[in-house]
């Protein structure tokens, strides 16, 4: 088989391994509820998913409830839920709307009820009700996003102009309990920052917020100012959470693929966080150190990368991270991919990237210079030209990224 094939076989067993059903159910397990109402609120990338395994297990227990997802991630009804699909990576009117229908489900509940709250990475943009104006948080996720911020500076800002983020969700469910299940996209499975923690005790503080925004000279509206001068809750009382699934399970599973496939596979690390070009430069360098051993092997990194915007074109940056490895990897049995768990890498309908040996000489001879491409932040239209993009579909689960180095 060819580094393509193997590399879409490893890709299916991670993903698979990573899917959010097992861990819900085993969670639910667990769980009892008290003869009160069950409200289900689901939010996030792998939203649906979640929602039917807990509705498969709970069944007539649940009464009601709220689903919402990144638009085309929805896979139909669920009984008596109600399915909203919205916008991410910035949120939009569905988002909106979606969780005010929410806050309506779980408004005027009792100490006898419980919120059922099912939560995964991309809640932050899907599950949003802003105390400032639309256009302002807009263009505020527009600059965090541009200016190379990461998730947990990301959602350090976004807590501070939301009613629901930062705890402030669990605090609308009062008196009611929330059970919380979360599958994290957050390195170091933070849970104040899994989704901006709606239900979860805030860890960041004002004077964070104020070097983020000093740090990436953000501009910030009156309003905001003094926003971020009010402190978000520290604690709660109603809310037990568990935490289910993460990248390192990802790379376990990866792992394994490579294993059974003949490679000595090494997990680099399960947390990386830098540039995606640099990331992908560094797979690079690590194939041809290691290419003269003559072994076939693989080197695995999970984590989340960030792109800096120096260009208008399309990509994502799984597919930057690997379009970045194609001039150090030239002329060699080798190939880098890296691709999102969820299935979508950046404003893309792409899951990620692949590049082997022959995807440099292939875009030079289109007349493509890569280093043009990356300055231009382009790396969707070049891997289509090669025939390197990944495409999974949206796939259910949320854990972050996956980038793999195979030496053939």
């Amino acid at each position: 088989m060819s580094l393509r094939e193997h590399a879409n076989i490893i890709i299916k067993a991670a993903l698979d391994a990573a899917m959010p059903d097992t861990a819900v159910r085993k969670a639910l397990a667990e769980a009892s509820f008290p003869e009160g109402k069950l409200v289900l609120v689901a939010a996030g990338k792998a939203g649906w998913q979640m929602a039917k395994a807990a509705h498969d297990q709970l069944g007539g227990r649940i009464d009601s409830g709220v689903v919402v997802t990144k638009y085309d991630h929805s896979k139909g009804p669920i009984a008596n839920l109600d399915i909203y699909e919205a916008g991410h990576p910035v949120p939009d009117a569905n988002s909106f709307r979606a969780t005010q229908a929410a806050i309506d489900a779980v408004s005027g509940l009792t100490e006898k009820d419980t919120v059922l709250f099912l939560l995964s990475g991309g809640g932050s943009a899907l599950f949003e009700k802003p105390v400032i104006p639309e256009s302002d948080l807009e263009q505020l996720t527009k600059n965090l996003l541009a200016c190379g911020a990461d998730i947990v500076e990301i959602n350090t800002l976004r807590k501070r102009f939301s009613a629901v983020k930062g705890g402030r969700f669990a605090q609308i469910c009062y008196p009611a309990r929330v059970f919380t299940i979360v599958l994290s996209d957050v390195l170091g499975d933070r849970l104040d920052m899994i989704a901006s923690g709606p239900a979860y005790p805030d860890a960041s503080t004002m004077e964070e917020a104020l070097a983020i925004v000093e740090k990436y000279n953000l501009p910030m509206t009156e309003q905001m100012k003094q926003l971020l001068l009010v402190e978000t809750p520290k604690q709660l009382d109603n809310v037990t959470t568990h935490i289910t699934g993460s990248v390192r399970q990802l790379c376990i599973a990866a792992d394994k693929a490579c294993r059974e496939l003949g490679y000595e596979p090494v997990i680099l690390t399960d947390s990386l966080c830098c540039t995606a070009r640099d990331a992908g430069v560094f797979l690079a360098n690590i194939a041809r150190f290691h290419a003269a051993s003559g072994k076939p092997m693989a080197f695995l990194a999970g984590g989340e990368t960030v792109v800096h915007l120096t260009g208008k074109g399309l990509g994502g940056r799984n597919q930057e991270l690997a379009l970045a490895a194609a001039d150090g990897i030239s002329g060699m049995n080798a190939a880098v991919f890296s691709l999102g768990s969820d299935g979508t890498d950046g404003p893309t309908d792409a899951a990620g990237g692949f590049v082997d040996g022959t995807t440099a000489g292939v875009l030079r001879s289109q007349g493509i210079r890569i280093s043009d491409v990356l300055q231009n932040n382009d790396a969707y239209h070049a891997l289509q030209k090669c025939d390197g993009l990944i495409m999974t579909g949206p796939t259910g689960t949320n854990v972050n990224d996956i980038s793999v180095l195979l030496i053939g």
